[in-house]
């Protein structure tokens, strides 16, 4: 009987945290305020584990995802961009709100960006 009781509240733990972790695969599409305007930038997210690859889509191009993580509902990555030679890493940390990510983007040394990236689409099945 204990034996019992033990595995149903196992598996109704690992359940519980199976439903807290939040499904980042897919793209998504954020319209962010900068000095020279709007920029509407599309994400692809691809999550194996707590291992977060993709990429990044600008007006600029495409660049990959670096250093990617998940962990239950929040997420972060680095984009490494080229101007002119020069290398300009973008930090940027993230939390899931349903079809939501609130995400904060950090630029060297200029003060952090906040916007929403909404799901634009979910991944292939």
């Amino acid at each position: 009987m204990i034996r019992k009781l033990g595995l149903a509240v196992l598996f109704l733990a690992v359940g519980a945290m199976s439903a807290v972790a939040a499904d980042f695969n897919g793209k998504w599409t954020a319209d962010i305020q900068s000095r020279r305007g709007t920029q509407t930038v599309t994400f692809d997210f691809h999550v194996d584990g707590s291992t977060l690859t993709g990429k990044v889509t600008t007006q600029r191009g495409d660049t990959d995802i670096t250093d990617g993580k998940v962990d239950g509902d929040n997420i972060s990555f680095t984009q490494v961009m080229n101007f002119n030679g020069n290398e300009m890493k973008i930090t940027y940390t993230g939390k899931a709100d349903g079809d939501n990510i609130n995400f904060s983007r950090q630029m060297g040394d200029r003060p952090a960006t906040e916007f929403v990236a909404k799901r634009a689409s979910a991944p292939a099945q």
